[in-house]
């Protein structure tokens, strides 16, 4: 009778022992929550998926906690979330993955908090991860803020804003007359702030074109410019000056030379005072006249015949 007691004590046991062998058995392995924080960014129909930690400002951001449980030990469990963005934001859920965005570019340290009860006699399970965000700005424009008209030969200086977070690479090139250039290459310059600045001379007139690329950690752009190039004026100029100089010159000698015949000094004239006497009785006074010039050597009487002086 105490045997058959016994045996029936044994077999209602069994089960509650292989139950609890069942329960504790995996939760000796289950001391941390094993998984991994991935990054997501949606703009217009494209999804970017942002494994480094980098993220763009003011842009729709998906954060979802992907679990690692290939033996599937909370398949049936249940979780709560705890997101902290670091920015004094706190988003509280039971599912794994926060919908939110940063307004402003900077270092952020994003929290969680994950909790899962496996059993209502068994104590919660957590685990905390944390990784350090960077937030950029985007490059959405690049602006020229230069005259687009410039001269040949001329060492002509551009400058451009470029709207997104430093550091960024550029990549530019000038195309003479717009002609794709396939197995050209480009000019590549880090950039630490946001304004560009080249200096190029242009060595021909028309239209030419200027590609810009920019990129920095989590985005990318590229643009052409195009830039009217016009003939330099100043060898025109200086032709010009010359040919009026030469031209003044010339009509001041010409005056210089009307003006001196003009103003030569006037001759003089000398008369001579004679008398005539072959005439009847009568005293005839003669004048000759000659005309000499201021300076010149000629005797004062010019003697015809016999001079009689009165």
């Amino acid at each position: 009778m105490e045997r058959k007691n016994a045996f029936w004590i044994v077999m209602l046991l069994l089960p509650v022992l292989l139950g609890v062998a069942e329960t504790t058995g995996p939760l000796s392995d289950l001391e941390n929550i094993a998984g991994k924080l991935v990054f997501y960014q949606m703009e217009g129909n494209a999804t970017y998926v942002r494994d480094m930690g980098d993220l763009a400002s003011d842009v729709p951001t998906e954060t979802m906690f992907e679990l690692f449980d290939p033996q599937r030990n909370f398949s049936r469990s249940k979780f709560t979330y705890t997101w902290d963005l670091g920015n004094g934001e706190v988003i509280q859920g039971t599912e794994p993955v926060v919908r939110y965005h940063y307004p402003e570019s900077g270092n952020y340290t994003l929290r969680l908090k994950v909790g899962v009860n496996v059993t209502k006699y068994t104590p919660a399970i957590t685990g905390v991860y944390s990784t350090d965000v960077q937030v950029l700005d985007a490059i959405k424009n690049i602006e020229l803020r230069s005259p687009s008209d410039y001269e040949v030969a001329q060492d002509s200086s551009l400058a451009f804003h470029v709207d997104g977070s430093p550091p960024m690479w550029v990549c530019w090139r000038f195309l003479p007359y717009c002609v794709p250039d396939i197995m050209g290459g480009c000019t590549l310059t880090m950039l630490y702030e946001n304004t560009l600045r080249l200096n190029h001379t242009f060595t021909s007139a028309g239209i030419h074109c200027l590609d810009i690329s920019v990129r920095n950690e989590i985005s990318k752009l590229q643009t052409s410019f195009s830039l009217y190039v016009k003939r330099n004026s100043n060898p025109h100029l200086l032709f010009m000056l010359s040919c009026a100089a030469v031209l003044i010159a010339t009509f001041s000698f010409i005056a210089v030379i009307a003006c001196r015949k003009r103003t030569q000094i006037p001759v003089s004239s000398n008369a001579l005072y004679l008398k005539n006497p072959e005439s009847d009785g009568q005293s005839t006074i003669l004048f000759k006249f000659s005309n000499l010039e201021r300076g010149e050597k000629e005797p004062l009487l010019l003697q015809c015949g016999t001079q009689y002086f009165s």
